[in-house]
């Protein structure tokens, strides 16, 4: 998979970078860089194309997601990160997603399918990727949710469905909301900024 690795201090967690649909692995750098700068990263492309825009799975219409497609590439993801753990040394046990719409619905989808996948996650505008699926034990897991009470892609029922399931499947989630529509704002990315300090070191 297309993308960049930025070393930074080798005793803390690796931050991986997911960004939205059309975006890049340039997108979230800055954004790491404001919520936790001393991190290495590891910021991916999605490996799916939509009329020409990166996506890390495919749709079928806005807000219905191929779920054999995005199961798949879920997978895919989970390997990359496996092996670019071998590649560039870091801790595979302690990698914390941040994620932007797509990147944060694949992100999501790491932490339905696999407990170990993440040690926890910065979700800004993340929908439920999959439903009726039994999820993995989740105990303490740190989670952020970003969530806009205008966001004409993320309906706020969408945002809390998904906070109950990582919930009750054991997360310690917090959810952040933004007077807003599926945009991330400055005020958003700080307050992720500072549940990650609170969280995080």
């Amino acid at each position: 998979m297309k993308h960049i690795f930025k070393q930074g201090k080798k005793d803390l967690p690796v931050l991986l970078l997911l960004h939205g649909t059309g975006g890049t692995e340039e997108d979230l750098v800055p954004l790491a860089e404001l919520i936790a700068p001393e991190h290495s990263i590891l910021s991916v492309r999605g490996n799916v194309s939509e009329n020409g825009m990166p996506r890390f799975f495919k749709r079928l219409a806005e807000g219905v997601f191929d779920e054999a497609d995005l199961i798949e590439r879920t997978h895919e993801l989970n390997t990359f990160i496996d092996e670019s753990a071998k590649n560039y040394n870091f801790d595979r046990n302690h990698v914390i997603a941040i994620g932007y719409s797509n990147g944060a619905n694949i992100a999501g989808s790491l932490l339905f399918h696999d407990a170990n996948a993440l040690r926890g996650a910065i979700l800004h505008h993340p929908m439920v990727p999959l439903r009726n699926l039994k999820l993995p034990n989740l105990s303490g897991k740190p989670i952020f949710i970003g969530a806009g009470e205008n966001d004409p892609i993320c309906s706020p029922e969408e945002t809390k469905e998904l906070h109950e399931m990582l919930t009750h499947a054991g997360a310690d989630v917090s959810v952040h909301w933004e007077s807003a529509g599926h945009q991330l704002t400055r005020s958003e990315a700080e307050t992720a900024a500072d549940w990650f300090y609170k969280h995080f070191k």
